[in-house]
């Protein structure tokens, strides 16, 4: 066989293979947008929303746990918040579990103190070693309680006074009720396009998705926080565990899948901070990543088998086949990012081999029309009666549109850590008050410098417009805007982070985090 002909055959194989990945990419990336797509339509004939069940004649104990790390800008705020939540003294208790290694600690024993004195149940408990991380405080925490009820509050978080009065009941009412989650609401969703556009992700997946999944009987997730727990669903569940940096995720599917039940209530709002800073929304959702695709690697296999599954007093049961493939689209949701990573990087190799990506881009365009409608309709849901309309608020669209490519490359290193390894490090993201003060981070020793992702931005960008380029030499323009947005959402987020990181004030590169532990 001549050289030239072997050179051919290569070539063909070649092409053919990247034609395969390619076309496997997009289709898989299809199912995503076309879920959101599902998930609006069920939304547009959801039945009406479940009345509270009446106030028993006497509240239980419940017991409110604040997990807390290095939060000295809000941690006050939170303890306030709780301490006004409208609930008999006598049955409210309070944990603080702090493991804070800065001047939180003084900050808070000085509130609880403060708290104690007014009469109030409140409970500060401090590690030292911070194991098992936010896992391991709730789990320490619900050692030092009797109560059969637990509430969780992040310490962004300001719970309205009558939170426990409204989501109580549903827990008294049905005994294989597990947890209760509530929609998360926004302090500073006007603050910048940066929060606005975190505000719209939110709210898609809080009005729309919750909504829908609990409609179709699907897997529903407990969010971390703004939610109360059933303590013997928690144990029997397997308690708090961290071997995924999800572990609210995990111990909620783990809890379904023994038979408990979870509801979403969207009408009950706790509102919160959204980072207004872009290194800190990376680290969160670099931690929500990994977690998630640590969670699909510990449970799918279990999900995806619809394993016999006995509620507690109830039947065996099994999975329907619609409810095991919704649970894996969702634990598998931030697989979107090493996907769309691929489709970028063998856009290059497939226009330059003569390639046309018109036909599988266009099946991903139809599809794309999914993840718009579904915050569309969040927005008209939620501000259709307010001043400016939801429109305004839709308006960050664009600006979320280049956000989550831009997060590509932050969350494909996530998913592979989370796809190889077990616990890791839980990075916090940071907190500043920013309602109090529009610009108080840039002062806040908790603002975050750039790392290796923000290069990786830009050479991805300079990849993508070398991709443009190719793509109108070879006569393929229906890939070159296609293309045209990576670059774009890859140089943005770049410029973005470049540009805050130069607002932070001079002070010593010092890392916060001490006593670093990393779970087996």
């Amino acid at each position: 066989m001549s050289e030239v002909r072997l050179i051919d055959i290569m070539t063909v194989f070649l092409v053919r293979g990247l034609t395969v990945l390619y076309t496997v990419a997009v289709v898989w990336l299809s199912l995503y947008s076309l879920q959101a797509l599902f998930f609006s339509l069920v939304f547009g004939r959801r039945a009406r929303t479940q009345p509270t069940p009446a106030a028993p004649a006497s509240w239980p104990t419940v017991t409110v746990q604040l997990p807390i790390f290095n939060e000295r800008h809000v941690g006050r705020r939170l303890l306030a918040a709780v301490a006004s939540l409208d609930y008999p003294h006598h049955a409210l208790h309070i944990q603080v579990l702090d493991d804070s290694t800065d001047d939180t600690t003084s900050l808070l024993q000085t509130e609880v103190r403060r708290l104690q004195a007014r009469g109030l149940q409140v409970k500060y408990l401090h590690r030292d070693d911070r194991r098992g991380y936010k896992a391991g405080a709730l789990a320490a925490g619900l050692e030092q309680t009797e109560a059969d009820f637990v509430a969780i509050f992040d310490a962004d978080f300001v719970p309205t006074p009558d939170f426990l009065k409204r989501t109580l009941p549903f827990l008294l009412a049905d005994p294989h009720l597990g947890f209760v989650q509530t929609r998360w609401a926004h302090l500073n969703a006007t603050y910048s396009g940066l929060t606005g556009a975190q505000a719209l992700a939110l709210d898609g997946h809080f009005v729309i998705e919750q909504t829908a999944r609990q409609q179709l009987g699907a897997f529903i997730s407990f969010n971390g926080t703004a939610g109360i727990w059933r303590r013997a669903c928690i144990e029997a569940a397997g308690g708090w565990q961290a071997d995924t940096l999800c572990e609210d995720l995990d111990l909620s599917y783990r809890a379904q899948l023994q038979g408990w039940r979870g509801v979403y209530r969207p009408d009950i709002a706790v509102p919160a901070e959204l980072p207004p800073q872009l290194l800190a929304f990376k680290r969160q959702q670099f931690r929500w990543a990994k977690g998630s695709v640590q969670t699909l690697r510990k449970l799918g296999r279990r999900v995806a088998q619809g394993a016999s599954l006995t509620a507690p007093g109830g039947q065996p049961a099994s999975l329907s086949y619609k409810t095991r493939l919704l649970g894996l689209l969702h634990l598998s949701g931030y697989l979107v990012h090493p996907l769309m990573l691929l489709v970028l990087l063998l856009s290059l190799p497939m226009l330059w081999l003569g390639q046309t990506t018109q036909a599988t881009l266009g099946l991903f365009g139809l599809a794309s029309l999914g993840p718009p409608l579904l915050f569309a309709l969040a927005q008209r849901h939620l501000y259709a009666d307010q001043s400016g309309g939801w429109l305004r608020r839709f308006a960050y669209f664009p600006g979320l549109m280049l956000l989550g490519i831009g997060l590509t490359l932050n969350c494909t290193q996530a998913a592979i850590e989370g796809l190889t390894g077990r616990g890791g490090a839980f990075q916090r993201t940071p907190k500043f008050h920013v309602k109090q003060q529009a610009d108080a981070w840039t002062d806040s020793a908790y603002a975050l410098h750039l790392d290796w992702t923000t290069v990786g931005e830009i050479v991805l960008a300079l990849y993508a417009l070398t991709a443009v380029v190719v793509a109108v030499l070879r006569h393929n323009l229906g890939a070159a805007p296609f293309l045209a947005l990576y670059a774009l959402a890859f140089g943005s987020t770049a410029a973005v982070g470049i540009w805050q990181a130069g607002r932070i004030h001079r002070r010593p590169r010092r890392p916060l985090v001490h006593h670093a532990w990393h779970a087996d």
